[in-house]
Formats: structure tokens, C-alpha cells, sequence
């Protein structure tokens, strides 16, 4: 068993730890941005293709529906914390509100989500990790503390990650998009703790969205921390009783 510390200060005993991953351990933003300027040109050039000049409308209904905001993320809009699935419903939304039926609408945007997908299969996510953020990782792996990721990224998405990086080796498990149910159900928490045989009041859960901290409290983590230092417009996390702005903030002590 060992204590969570912040800036020095006890915060928690612990045995794992349950971190997301865009935004909390991976500097994703300017990834995402590019991703999001790739899937608004795709779906202007198929708006033009299939349907004719595309509406003024478009472009900014999209910018609107992934959260772009002055050449920035929203922490807290669906591309910065939603699955490719929800932001594939987003864009059908939109397209359905230039006028395509439900079938037209998700038919497009399964399209344009194809042409430029995330990642090439088999390809890793450079993402590189936040400042401080493998210390930690190694730090904590080192105190014996079991270690996962819960994030709404693809199994492989995260296992690439975690193989760029070379920390792959120091996680026990993980939590994707392709495991049921996805984050932010509460029970994405219970069913990976039941597999690491932990307490999820003997863990701590780090991410930087609200809905990633207000499901770890209705699961019972017993150690719940915000963290902030991954995006231009830092979050709002209400749910987090502790704050983390930089990950060299956060120690452990292995032998309280």
C-alpha cells in the first residue's frame, strides 16, 4: 500500500492508479485540432460532391459540434473527450440539419470519417506524453502500484500509445472505446478494477473531464484528481476534490 501525495501532501492510500489518456497522460490537442480541420474539409468536399455547393453553414456547425474555439479545443467538447462513434453521431447530426435524412446523414459521415480516420491501421499515436507524466509512471510502477489506462480510444489506439513511449511494460490493463460499457459509465470502473482485483476505493482515477471525475466518484474511487495542464482553455472539473496542473506535482510515498 502506499500515499498519494500532491506537492508534498498526502492525498490518498492507494494500491492502482486509473489514468485517461487524451489530455491527461498524452498532449492530444494538437492532434485533435489537425483531426478536426481533416474531417471539416472531408465533409465540405463530399457536401460538394454529393449535394452541390456546400452551405456556408457547414464549416462552422462542425467547428461548433467538435468544439473548436478560436483556433483552440474545448476540454470538455466531444472530440476532446467523446468516442469516434459519438463524434461520427455529431457530424450526421449536422449534415441532418442542412437537410439530409437520418440514413443520408450517418452515410455521409461514416464517409468522411473513413477518408481520414485517426490513425493508419498498425500505425502509433506520436501523441508525446505530457511533461513529468513517465516519471510518475515509473515512479508509482516502481512503489508497486498497479497502473491502467480508461480511455474512449480504441483498444490498439492505446496500446500504440503506450509502445511509443516504451511504458507499455509498467501498465496492468486497460479500458477502450471497444470494451461495454465505454466510459462514462460508472461500471467501466468496477469492471476494470474487478480485473486488476482492486477496490476502487483503493485507487485513484487522474483525467481532465468532468465526466471522466463525476463517474469516478459514483464508482467509489476513493481518490479523485483533476488534471489541467493538458489544454490551452484549461477545464472545469467541479468533481475534483484535488487539482493537478503539472505532473510533477504528484509523488508517492511507498512505505507511509
Amino acid at each position: 500500500m502506499a500515499q498519494l501525495l500532491l506537492k508534498g501532501h498526502p492525498i490518498g492510500t492507494i494500491h492502482g492508479v486509473l489514468f485517461d489518456k487524451d489530455g491527461t497522460l498524452s498532449h492530444s490537442e494538437p492532434h485533435l485540432l489537425d483531426l478536426a480541420e481533416r474531417r471539416i474539409s472531408a465533409a465540405v468536399d463530399l457536401w460538394s460532391a454529393t449535394r452541390g455547393t456546400p452551405t456556408k453553414d457547414l464549416r462552422h456547425l462542425l467547428s461548433r459540434a467538435f468544439g473548436l474555439h478560436n483556433e483552440a479545443l474545448h476540454p470538455g467538447g466531444t472530440l476532446a473527450v467523446a468516442a469516434r462513434q459519438d463524434n461520427l453521431t455529431s457530424t450526421a447530426t449536422v449534415f441532418c440539419l442542412l437537410g439530409c435524412s437520418w440514413a443520408e446523414g450517418l452515410a455521409l459521415a461514416d464517409r468522411c470519417f473513413n477518408s481520414v480516420d485517426q490513425q493508419p491501421i498498425g500505425q502509433p499515436d506520436s501523441s508525446p506524453l505530457m511533461e513529468h507524466a513517465a516519471t510518475v509512471i515509473r515512479q508509482l510502477h516502481a512503489g508497486g502500484v498497479q497502473l491502467a489506462v480508461i480511455s474512449n480510444d480504441t483498444r490498439l489506439g492505446i496500446q500504440n500509445f503506450l509502445d511509443h513511449h516504451a511504458v507499455s511494460n509498467l501498465f496492468s490493463d486497460s479500458w477502450s472505446a471497444d470494451d461495454t460499457p465505454r466510459k462514462p459509465d460508472p461500471e467501466a470502473v468496477h469492471q476494470l478494477c474487478n480485473r486488476m482485483n482492486l477496490e476502487p476505493e483503493l485507487c485513484a482515477l487522474i483525467g481532465d473531464a468532468e465526466t471522466d471525475l463525476s463517474m469516478a466518484r459514483q464508482a467509489g474511487i476513493g481518490c479523485v484528481i483533476g488534471y489541467r495542464g493538458g489544454w490551452t482553455l484549461p477545464p472545469v472539473l467541479p468533481s475534483a476534490p484535488h487539482l493537478l496542473d503539472h505532473w510533477r506535482d504528484l509523488g508517492l510515498n511507498a512505505n507511509p
